[in-house]
């Protein structure tokens, strides 16, 4: 009966949600995360407990991935459901390059397709997808926003600027962390009557790394390097906040009626040590599995059996997804979406969806050079082009691209380009013409004003 139930549950989904039918959706993105910073995945390295019950509590998928292993492009596709190029969000720097780090305004948010279906729309946390006040978050469809906008805001998690409604005010002296806990608390507690969007975006554990001391101290009596031991101590924070947050959804009677989403923005940062990644090679700034294959789950209690999932989803499907689940319109400028729902991957009868056979990535410092640090994947075949340097590439690169059956290969350690030279030309062909348009449309998309 339970599965006649979901599947019955998700043919609706799409055709007769009413307001009263549509879960409140809280979004939850770390910054620098790893799979393996997972006590669940890492053998208690960490102390998780809260997300390791999460995941135990969701739908999780093993093979997740961001769009960008940068957390600006990559947030440009979560919120967009587009390839970040397309967006205009390409890069990190805001100050160096401002227009290279927009969401363009001719681009639909997530946030924006909630506030048109009345929901209460919040964001608490880092925003990171444009500098200037027409790329403002509460001009970007969030009714409500407390956070910062660029890491120079941030001198450490106990001494910060944050913007309050579109005005800065100093803090000093309690975690960051925690006080982005408090402040999504509050805005759950507030919206608790009405159908409400919050998107809480952690900082951790990003740098600057700053934590209790207590907390690192437990780690470095395990023996761990001090940095890992600062990032460790900084996601247990989280972990506890995340908790609270959670409790206060069923102290309220919420948390059958809201999905929470959990997910990374891209890989470790490879500039505080290296630390256990399972088999994920590389770090943040690679299209290397470690850049890009992220942590992902989603809880909706009493209506999502738990489970784990092996399809490959993307943050481009995300939207799309919310989109079904919530039965939200699409909008009068929508621009095409280059991901699809996976919304029939959430029940427990599941049912296969037609995703995109192809995926890609690709990043550098300042304007896209397609030639470095790109990647296309199709089914278990990867096809990379080498990340060279992290400063701006001073030419195109002649680097020859590697090609891995990451099914047999997850470690991306054995280039099969001599065994497989249809397939791998093939491959690249694709990424050749996924670069051209949406370079394309980066170019032609609105520009910064």
């Amino acid at each position: 009966m339970k599965s006649f139930f979901l599947s019955f549950l998700f043919v609706l989904f799409a055709s007769t949600a009413s307001a009263a039918d549509r879960p409140n959706v809280i979004l939850i993105l770390a910054d620098d995360m790893a799979i393996g910073d997972l006590s669940i995945f890492n053998n208690g390295l960490s102390r998780t407990p809260r997300l390791d019950a999460l995941v135990a509590e969701s739908v999780y998928f093993e093979n997740a991935y961001s769009g960008s292993p940068v957390c600006a492009p990559s947030r440009a596709s979560l919120f967009t459901g587009r390839y970040p190029h397309r967006t205009g969000s390409v890069t990190l720097n805001q100050i160096k390059f401002p227009e290279l780090t927009r969401l363009h305004l001719d681009e639909t948010t997530i946030a924006d397709r909630f506030s048109a279906e009345g929901y209460a729309t919040g964001l608490v946390g880092k925003w990171h997808s444009g500098p200037g006040a027409a790329y403002h978050p509460l001009k970007r469809g969030f009714d409500s926003y407390i956070g910062f906008n660029d890491s120079l805001d941030i001198k450490t998690y106990y001494e910060y600027q944050l913007d309050v409604q579109g005005t800065y005010e100093p803090f000093e002296g309690p975690n960051l962390t925690d006080v982005f806990t408090e402040h999504a608390i509050k805005f759950v507690r507030e919206h608790r009557d009405e159908p409400f969007f919050l998107h809480l975006a952690h900082y951790a554990p990003h740098r600057p790394l700053s934590a209790p001391q207590d907390l690192i101290d437990h780690y470095l009596a395990k023996g761990l390097p001090e940095k890992t031991a600062t990032v460790y101590a900084m996601i247990e924070v989280m972990d506890r906040g995340i908790g609270e947050l959670l409790d206060e959804l069923d102290k309220l009677k919420l948390a059958e009626r809201t999905l929470v989403f959990f997910a990374s923005d891209n890989g470790p940062d490879p500039l505080v040590g290296e630390r256990f990644n399972g088999t994920n090679r590389g770090a943040k700034y690679m299209v290397t599995e470690g850049g890009i294959h992220v942590p992902l789950m989603m809880r909706w209690k009493g209506k999502l059996e738990p489970g784990r999932r092996e399809e490959l989803v993307h943050f481009t499907d995300v939207v799309p997804t919310l989109m079904e689940i919530c039965d939200l319109k699409p909008l009068p400028n929508d621009k095409p979406l280059d991901g699809t729902s996976f919304a029939g991957l959430l029940s427990d009868t599941y049912q296969k969806t037609q995703s995109p056979e192809l995926r890609f990535w690709q990043w550098n410092r300042k304007t896209p050079q397609y030639s470095h640090n790109a990647a296309v994947r199709s089914n278990q075949w990867k096809l990379v082009r080498p990340f060279l340097t992290s400063n701006i590439p001073k030419a195109e690169s002649t680097e020859p691209p590697r090609f891995y059956n990451l099914t047999n290969d997850p470690e991306e350690q054995i280039d099969l380009s001599a065994e497989q030279p249809e397939l791998r030309e093939r491959l690249i062909n694709e990424l050749t013409r996924w670069s051209t348009e949406v370079e394309h449309d980066r170019v032609h998309s609105q520009p910064a004003p």
